[in-house]
């Protein structure tokens, strides 16, 4: 399974952006996540999606982060929006587990 981001770019505080994964190979879109990586953190998983549909969230992203996934067009997206510095990161898409090799990555940068 290999993975490509994109877009990501400069917001400012409170901007939005929709972040896309293109997934090749084979995959099942219920185990999918966006993990992201701070300058001098470790990657952090922020999003999943899950068999139910609904996605979970850590705490420092709730109700302003979307994951959505769509296995027939083999894509994962990540809708952010009410944009904080502390979210200024390379975000990556992976399975739940990280158990595929990383992707490039897609930096935003979070900043006035």
């Amino acid at each position: 399974v290999q993975f490509v981001e994109s877009g990501g770019g400069l917001v400012q505080p409170g901007g939005s952006l929709k972040l896309s994964c293109a997934v090749s190979g084979t995959f099942r879109i219920y185990e999918m996540g966006w993990w992201r990586q701070a300058p001098g953190k470790q990657r952090e998983l922020v999003a999943s999606t899950s068999r139910s549909g609904w996605g979970n969230y850590v705490d420092s992203v709730k109700g302003r982060f979307t994951i959505a996934g769509d296995q027939a067009n083999a894509r994962l997206y990540l809708f952010m929006d009410s944009l904080k510095p502390e979210d200024t990161a390379v975000y990556y898409c992976n399975s739940h587990d990280a158990r595929y090799f990383w992707g490039q990555g897609t930096q935003v940068t979070v900043s006035s």
